[in-house]
């Protein structure tokens, strides 16, 4: 594991490091290693999160910031470390009466944003076999593309299109999701949530699941065979892939839904 000298949840501010002599256009970089079967997580507001495959064992990290109206320099980069890995924030300044923002694992933290505030980071990162995959934004898509873990992807504005030898969950609200993943054998429940936009799942083969299906404006289709309970509807649907067990839920407004056999 890659250390900063820190402790448990104890963040360290990295100083910048600008690649660009314009105040509005700034180049941010990190490295380390992060250990298989841990995870990089990537938590921004404004702006894209791109990853890939990396071609040697450490977790590489660019973010590229810019704006028209908001001072990038004002934006901390925070890396903190935890028993899961490392967690990576753009922590965007706060108003003078809001409290300030801050950097935690997952889902918890601070993040507001100064209104007409339009600074955006834009992340890239190289993420080596065997390390998971975290990536969680606002306003952007996500991408994580040929990865050989687990992966995860929230965003409220943007799609999510992810291909991994792992598994695979996603949630967002503008945009649609496609997904290809090598593995079928998660615990509990998978799940994959869009409001405006349609859900494409590749999964393997060999796919037992009982599944829970919903749209509103849109088809549903599945190139397995669906043992269907109860009623059948064209736009909702619960049944039974295979032998069953664990739990698959689909769901968008306005959107169609694929499941797919790779």
């Amino acid at each position: 594991m890659y250390k900063l000298g820190v402790v448990g949840l104890t963040a360290a501010l990295v100083a910048w490091m600008p690649l660009n002599a314009s105040a509005q256009d700034r180049d941010w970089d990190w490295s380390g290693r992060v250990a298989s079967g841990d995870h990089i997580e990537i938590k921004g507001i404004n702006g894209e999160i791109r990853a890939e495959l990396a071609r040697g064992n450490e977790v590489e990290v660019r973010a590229r910031m810019h704006g028209k109206r908001g001072d990038p320099d004002e934006i901390e980069m925070v890396v903190l470390e935890h028993d899961d890995g490392v967690t990576i924030c753009a922590v965007y300044p706060h108003d003078r009466d809001e409290e300030p923002n801050e950097c935690r694992q997952g889902g918890r933290g601070r993040t507001n944003i100064r209104e007409r505030y339009d600074v955006q980071v834009e992340f890239t990162v190289m993420v080596p076999a065997g390390v998971g995959f975290v990536g969680r934004t606002i306003n952007g898509e996500i991408e994580a593309l040929g990865l050989e873990a687990d992966v995860k992807a929230f965003t409220v504005n943007g799609g999510i299109d992810i291909t991994t030898t792992g598994l695979a969950v996603g949630s967002t609200v503008n945009g649609s999701i496609t997904v290809s993943m090598d593995r079928a054998d998660w615990d509990g429940k998978l799940d994959f949530t869009t409001v405006n936009g349609s859900v494409t799942l590749e999964m393997p083969t060999d796919l037992n699941c009982e599944v829970s299906v919903s749209t509103v404006n849109g088809h549903i289709s599945s190139d397995y065979p669906l043992m269907v309970e109860g009623r059948f509807s064209p736009r909702q649907l619960k049944g039974t892939i295979g032998d069953g067990g664990r739990m698959l839920s689909i769901k968008t407004v306005n959107g169609s839904i694929q499941i797919r056999r790779s």
